[in-house]
């Protein structure tokens, strides 16, 4: 008899997990991303450290590379960008989203930017991996793979 009742009994706790999963979260839609990414593009291209933290949740994390330690909360976002942008003059940010699923989005970027302090012309290519709130307006994660040509 037991054999019988598992099979019903697991379906039914699967049914009851999936009903009991947040109800008003909506998945995040490829639209709103690139919204979003249309946001950091402005920030990044006019090197606004306050219009970037906008873009983030309070309590939001910022890894630029996967070793570091996350930035945390959008006063730590706003003095990173602060710092990094410093030194950058006539950006340029180009995005292709390439997936979304759940919260999470995936983007390739790619950026140019010239250097006064040195007079170099700088090429990043990265990866973000970006997790947003229900709203689908404010990055809670931002996780950032970049590399420059060797």
């Amino acid at each position: 008899m037991a054999s019988r009742i598992w099979p019903t009994t697991a379906l039914g706790c699967l049914a009851v997990l999936a009903a009991s999963g947040p109800a008003a979260a909506a998945d995040l839609t490829r639209a709103a991303l690139e919204q979003w990414l249309q946001r950091y593009e402005q920030a990044w291209e006019s090197r606004d450290p306050a219009r970037a933290a906008e873009i983030f949740t309070a309590d939001a994390t910022y890894r630029e590379t996967p070793f570091a330690e996350p930035f945390r909360g959008r006063a730590a976002v706003r003095d990173y960008w602060a710092s990094v942008t410093a030194d950058q003059r006539d950006v340029d940010f180009n995005y292709d989203v390439i997936a979304v699923s759940g919260d999470t989005g995936v983007a390739h970027w790619a950026a140019t930017f010239t250097q006064p302090s040195s007079g170099a012309k700088v090429e990043l290519d990265g990866i973000f991996v970006l997790e947003l709130d229900a709203a689908g307006q404010l990055c809670r994660s931002l996780r950032e793979w970049w590399h420059l040509p060797e």
